[in-house]
């Protein structure tokens, strides 16, 4: 045991000691002497390039945020490549010659339907060595692969399914020509090739946060034991620049925190954006790293081609390093873009020892150097490291060149993303660059070249599919079905209120309890709060079926000692993601294309404050929609006058109506528990037993008030949209007014009926109004088939046939009012709008209602008024009801204030 004052070995650094303090003492004093002659500068300097020695030389293990600017996996560690190099560069001139062709002719014929071909042609190996070697496919079992592919290069994928027989020339003459039928989407949309495309990624950053959230359900649906997912794997090929959508980048922590090594970003660093550099002034690459790697991912970078590493094995003092790190992006595009005499004078020779190092090399040889992302061998050691990096997901950063292979025409031009045409030299070039078997004639007329069918080319790319068993992208369309109980045996407090008070959201959390505790659906739900789950009623589902966790729980909770204390399992059931939306929307998604993705029905319910839903995350939800999802979306403490007290940020009065835009979403807005019931058992049946492709948004509210039970023989027209609660006829009625109303706003049209009837002797029928949207969809279907068969029994809506004739219609509902004018132009009444246009406020649901004007006191001046334009009573009428209700109405309308 060495004492304080006794010295270590010389070398040994062990537990601080100093084996040669004299040595020591010259080193501190070289520094110090440095110090005092040439200042704090100088030697700030000498100790950078001191730690940047100490690095290279591997003294410091500290690791930067991002490494130098070389291959993460040096020659020594790379394998062999399995394939035959050759035909596999054979095979993607070929592809890349398509993909070409394909939107030249296009737009040739048109002039007008755009297409990219420069980044399928800087991604062309990225996809060819994950298709020859790494991409799994569905065996019928749900065994496959998950493959997010870049949008903008669909052109190259749909060029190989052509190759392979799953796609015929008239599919490729008809790029981004649907309207016919025959055919291809500009961009991966299930919706659109529902056999074809798996998921959706033309929106960007939307691929990347949906990859990360579908690898992490693989893993809940084997901790759950529902599904053997084990050995698949979840690959995303995105670009450098969508990385700058902050969804692209919101799901890297979950990914690292709950280790999924089944999950691999490759993402094609080109430089390049649509109109110039990512970072012309840094470096993409290295910035890139810094996040990958401060989240926790493992990170590969593949910068340079095999053609480097005779270079590098001579560059012992770093140099070419060196200038790498000098080296902006910007001036990479320009590289890139010129030829190897301009690439020797304007990058090497600046740099004598780089100079040096090039000596030997001629024009022709620069020229030859390539980037690592168009090297097989280099790509191929990337994604075979990913695949076997264990506890954690990998990110491979591919340097490629926009437009590679395009020359002149296009190659790391700033105009690449705009290529849609390309004249006969370009052409011509191509077709030299890459050796492709084709004539003057046929390059001129940009013909589609396909070998023979017993080729070699063609033997060699069926094989390799085969061995990963089969072809992708492909969509599976069904899944078995499952059962929905009887809605009496779970939905009975709903169905038989019998005037008990409780909120809509307290009897849609009910619901679910009730539905999870039967044997067949419910281990089938997956319940997903973002968070405030106590908000909503959901603290009896942490007892109940637990919080998913890889690694369970690994405290003990503080409220242990409670019924509803917080329990994590790794098979717990709910999800509950934490304060972001966008995290459990993905969770909804992964879930909801279960069917598709894993021949697994699954019953997703996400519930959240209804403002922070389609607002907030609705281009998530549009790409569920085109990926053809199934489930519920609870849209809780919905509506703008019923979430007393939080205000503008919080309070939701437009999502009903951009729910309504969305195709194969249903949307409804219930009043009653015993209409929140039957919807629920609608959809589910609709999702889990027929296999519909479509959604469920459904609003439910925070404020109690009395539930009636369900009248006798409603449940189709709440499905509908519309039905008739009440009526009332005084015995002296001086007029007749329809009352709909929606959610919580119904009680106040009920209560206007009422007082329309004593107070005044206006007689009224009372609807709930269940759904606008859906009665505008059949209204708009009805019309439209009376247009085209003019001869043919005309079609009658549902809503016609509840509100034909004239009398004067009111709507309310707590939504702004272009949510109930959907129905308006289909109705042949006049039509009065009430809602909540403008800004939320924070107040009493009786005020705000008062603001906004629509309780029962505002909904009966409205009606009133309605009579008063058609004659039935006078507008002295009016301004009474207005003075005897006591309305200070403001000169200024509330949407205005």
């Amino acid at each position: 045991m060495l004492t304080k004052t006794q010295s270590a070995p010389i070398g040994d650094a062990s537990a601080g000691f100093d084996g040669d303090p004299q040595e020591t003492a010259d080193w501190l004093a070289s520094l110090e002497s440095l110090f005092v002659s040439s200042g704090g500068t100088r030697a700030e300097f000498i100790l950078g390039e001191l730690d940047r020695k100490a690095k290279e030389l591997g003294i410091v293990h500290e690791p930067l945020p991002y490494s130098p600017y070389r291959n993460s996996i040096s020659l020594e560690k790379q394998p062999p490549f399995p394939g035959d190099l050759g035909m596999e560069e054979r095979i993607t001139a070929i592809i890349r010659w398509n993909a070409l062709a394909m939107v030249v002719k296009a737009n040739k014929a048109y002039g007008e339907l755009g297409g990219h071909i420069g980044s399928y042609a800087s991604a062309a190996e990225i996809f060819e060595v994950g298709f020859n070697h790494f991409f799994r496919a569905d065996t019928g079992a749900g065994d496959g692969d998950v493959v997010f592919f870049q949008p903008h290069s669909a052109p190259g994928v749909y060029a190989r399914a052509y190759l392979e027989g799953r796609l015929s020339e008239e599919h490729l003459q008809h790029y981004r020509q649907e309207i016919g039928g025959t055919g291809l989407c500009s961009y991966p949309h299930p919706w659109l090739m529902p056999d074809f495309w798996q998921v959706p990624t033309g929106s960007m950053g939307i691929g990347p946060i949906t990859a990360v959230y579908q690898a992490r359900f693989m893993r809940y649906l084997n901790d759950r034991s529902l599904a053997d997912t084990e050995g698949r794997h979840v690959w995303g090929v995105f670009g450098d620049g969508e990385m700058d959508e902050p969804e692209s980048i919101a799901g890297l922590s979950i990914a690292a925190r709950e280790k999924l090594d089944n999950l691999t970003f490759i993402i094609n660093c080109n430089l390049q954006r649509l109109d110039g550099p990512v970072r012309g002034n840094g470096q993409i690459i290295q910035e890139l790293e810094s996040t990958f790697r401060g989240a926790g991912w493992n990170v590969i970078k593949v910068l340079w081609g095999s053609e480097w590493d005779a270079l590098f094995a001579r560059d012992t003092q770093h140099a070419l390093l060196r200038r790498f790190a000098a080296t902006v992006d910007g001036k990479y595009q320009t590289l890139g873009a010129k030829d190897g005499a301009y690439n020797l004078t304007h990058f090497f020779e600046e740099d004598p020892e780089v100079k040096a190092l090039v000596a030997h090399m001629s024009d022709s040889d620069i020229d030859a150097l390539k980037r690592g992302g168009h090297d097989f061998r280099k790509l191929f050691a990337a994604f075979e490291a990913a695949r076997a990096t264990k506890g954690r997901p990998t990110v491979i950063l591919a340097k490629t060149k926009k437009g590679f292979g395009m020359g002149a025409a296009g190659e790391s031009r700033m105009t690449v993303h705009q290529s849609k045409k390309l004249d006969v030299d370009a052409l011509l070039a191509f077709r030299d660059r890459f050796a492709l078997p084709i004539s003057n004639e046929q390059a001129e007329q940009v013909t589609f070249y396909k070998p023979a069918e017993d080729s070699a080319e063609l033997n060699y790319l069926r094989a390799r599919r085969e061995a990963l068993g089969g072809y992708l992208p492909a969509r599976r369309r069904t899944a078995d079905q499952v059962a929905i109980p009887p809605l009496a045996s779970y939905a009975d407090f709903a169905l038989n209120a019998e005037g008990k008070e409780m909120s809509t959201t307290m009897a849609a959390v009910r619901l679910l309890g009730n539905m999870i505790k039967d044997k067949e659906i419910g281990p089938r739900i997956v319940p997903i709060v973002a968070d405030e789950a106590r908000t909503f009623g959901m603290a009896n589902l942490f007892r109940q079926v637990g919080i998913y966790s890889p690694v369970g729980q690994l405290y003990e909770p503080e409220d242990a000692g409670s019924m509803l204390y917080y329990k994590e399992a790794k098979n717990g059931q709910l999800l509950e993601e934490g304060i972001t939306e966008a995290g459990a929307v993905s969770s909804w998604v992964a879930a909801a294309t279960s069917y598709s993705v894993h021949n697994l029905a699954m019953l997703p319910v996400y519930i959240y404050y209804s403002m922070f839903g389609f607002q907030r995350v609705g281009d998530l939800i549009w790409a569920a929609a085109d990926q053809r999802s199934r489930g519920f979306l609870i849209g809780a403490t919905a509506g703008r006058t019923t979430l007393a007290g939080e205000g503008l940020q919080h309070q939701d009065g437009s999502s009903l109506l951009v729910a309504s835009t969305v195709p194969n979403c249903r949307a409804y807005d219930p009043t009653f528990a015993y209409e929140l019931a039957v919807i629920l058992d609608h959809g589910a049946r609709a999702m889990m037993e027929e296999g519909r492709d479509e959604f469920y948004y459904v609003t439910a509210m925070n404020e109690n008030y009395a539930q009636p039970s369900m009248p006798a023989g409603v449940e189709s027209d709440i499905i509908k949209g519309l039905y008739r609660i009440a009526s009332h006829q005084p015995k002296k009625s001086v007029g007749h007014v329809r009352l709909l109303g929606s959610g919580t706003i119904l009680p106040q049209v009920i209560e206007a009926a009422q007082v329309l009837a004593n107070d005044w002797g206006v007689a009224s029928e009372v609807w709930s109004a269940t759904s606008f949207s859906e009665l505008s969809r059949d209204a708009r279907e009805a019309e439209r088939h009376n247009r085209y068969n003019p001869l043919a029994e005309p079609a009658v809506s549902h809503l016609a046939s509840c509100l034909a004739g004239k009398a004067p219609i009111i709507a309310a509902t707590d939504y702004v009012r272009a949510y109930p004018q959907l129905i308006a132009s289909y109705v042949e009444a006049p039509f009065t709008a009430l809602g909540t246009d403008g800004f939320g406020r924070s107040d009493t649901r009786a005020a705000l209602r008062d603001f906004f004007e629509v309780d029962h006191r505002h909904i009966a001046v409205a009606a009133l008024a309605a009579l008063a334009a058609e004659g039935s009573v006078t507008r002295q009428t009016v301004s009474d009801a207005i003075a005897r209700y006591g309305l200070e109405v403001a000169i200024d309308a509330p949407w205005l204030r």
